[in-house]
């Protein structure tokens, strides 16, 4: 197991500028030198671990120095490190170590002792040792996470590329808004310490907080802020309130969900010298395209998908499963020189979205990933997104499942029938609204089902809204709930 490039270029920037800041948390600044130090209290504590068998090392995902310090120990080792968010419910948390084939969960908080261990791990596919540096989750939306794993090579080449894109070398000071187990960190947290910039770590407390966002990119002279829109708009209401501007910030990115229009067309009084840029990507490919927008004539609609990256080939599939050459609609379907091979542990027997295909030129890649969206290519080759080819919607920038989320909601043993409606919302781009039926004398209200839901779901898919009655909902002429009707009567909720 040999330490990957991302270890080493840290190392460098350590030894060459240990001053330098590298990290700011909760108003704290981190030297290069100092987490240089925390990376070296943390491979002590991995040296007490059985990881001969190269298999990976699970670091429950908490926003804090000494995590990421631990990651860079993983690195550092060779040894593959699994994130899984750190609100997982337990039974969750332990399904999914055993899948990745995990024998031992590091806390990066924990100082009662080196490590805790998880079951005997089973994983149906586990990767040959050293050929995998992180492996992430996917929301859980409709079921159990996912597990992507990533090789050290697909992650340094993204963190290179956008390294180079969005200036992310000494002097650049990033701000990491999203949670460390999700794929937008590859350009926050480890492109900007693999080329020696400064990363500005948002309080997961703060997050909605826009007076506090604001603080903290005016503060520290950010030069790069990639975030959701929900965040946008939370930095552009409190810049207005406090008659603010963000002048130090160079490339601003939105990314994770649809960027309202109206919403965009606030952001240059907000940064009046910054770039704009629409990024789309997948967990599993990494980010695929990219948009810069004018900042002076800014879209009255939907922002384009832009241009794949360098190295990335996209086919646009048709419903007869052909591609389509020229204007029309059809699955977005992508191959990127940062994506997965497949997920770990997954069921060999169960289809999968990954596919071969015929690349696009000779030697192009062969590998593509269905991302399930469904977009619009224009008579300029320009693509635009429309929609999802299933029932996922995004809920402050995580997909959601309503299907997954009904299927819970019926398992509780007081409701017999259930619909989950996403309703458009400016800020989390949706909100779930549950409409019930209890079965009679049930004694449950709204407290008792998001208690329940918390067993099973992720926070994003907990419906923010519940209308419970004992009258069953109505249906069409075929069976099937009628969510028109249901839809015409949530003013009600």
């Amino acid at each position: 197991m040999k330490p990957t490039q991302l270890w080493t270029s840290f190392a460098r920037q350590a030894d060459a500028r240990p001053g330098a800041t590298a990290l700011v948390a909760q108003g704290r600044h981190i030297s290069y030198g100092e987490l240089a130090g925390l990376v070296a209290e943390a491979s002590a504590r991995l040296g007490l671990l059985d990881t001969a068998g190269g298999e990976p090392i699970a670091v429950p995902a908490t926003k804090t120095p000494r995590t990421i310090a631990l990651v860079l120990a993983c690195l550092r080792a060779g040894l593959p490190v699994v994130l899984p968010s750190a609100t997982l419910p337990a039974a969750t948390l332990q399904r999914l170590l055993a899948r990745a084939g995990c024998r031992h969960l590091v806390s990066a908080d924990d100082d009662a002792g080196p490590a805790r261990a998880g079951a005997v791990p089973a994983p149906a596919a586990p990767p040959a040792p050293g050929s995998v540096a992180f492996v992430l989750t996917t929301s859980g939306s409709t079921g159990l996470p996912k597990l992507v794993p990533l090789t050290a090579g697909a992650v340094e080449r993204f963190a290179d590329w956008a390294a180079a894109r969005f200036e992310l070398g000494p002097g650049a000071s990033v701000l990491n808004y999203a949670p460390l187990n999700f794929d937008l960190c590859f350009l926050d947290v480890w492109a900007t310490l693999h080329h020696g910039g400064r990363v500005i770590l948002v309080d997961p407390a703060a997050s909605t907080n826009g007076r506090r966002l604001l603080d903290a990119v005016d503060d520290n002279a950010v030069t790069v802020v990639q975030a959701v829109p929900m965040a946008h708009q939370l930095l552009a209401d409190a810049a207005d309130e406090a008659g603010r501007k963000l002048t130090s910030v160079r490339h601003t990115l939105f990314t994770g969900d649809h960027m309202p229009a109206r919403c965009l067309a606030r952001l240059p009084g907000v940064f009046p010298r910054s770039r704009f840029y629409n990024v789309y990507g997948c967990t599993e490919t990494n980010d695929s395209f990219l948009h810069e927008v004018d900042r002076d004539a800014l879209p009255a609609d939907a922002v384009p998908l832009g241009t794949p990256l360098p190295g990335v080939e996209a086919l646009v599939v048709g419903e007869d499963g052909a591609a389509v050459t020229g204007p029309g609609r059809g699955e977005l379907v992508v191959a990127t020189p940062f994506q997965t091979a497949g997920y770990l542990g997954a069921d060999p027997a169960v289809p999968g979205p990954f596919t071969d295909l015929p690349a696009l030129r000779p030697g192009g890649a062969t590998r593509f990933y269905r991302t399930g969206d469904l977009v619009r290519r224009d008579g300029d080759g320009v693509l635009h997104l429309e929609g999802r080819n299933d029932f996922q919607v995004k809920v402050r920038g995580t997909r959601v499942n309503t299907a997954a989320v009904e299927q819970v909601l019926l398992d509780h043993d007081e409701v017999t029938e259930a619909a989950v409606l996403a309703v458009p919302d400016p800020v989390a781009g949706h909100l779930l609204h549950a409409v019930l039926r209890r079965v009679p004398g049930a004694a449950t209200g709204t407290l008792g089902l998001r208690r329940h839901c918390a067993l099973y779901l992720p926070t994003a898919a907990i419906p923010s809204a519940f209308r419970l009655s004992e009258a069953p909902l109505p249906r069409t002429s075929t069976g099937k709930v009628d969510r028109l009707v249901l839809g015409r009567t949530l003013h009600t909720l």
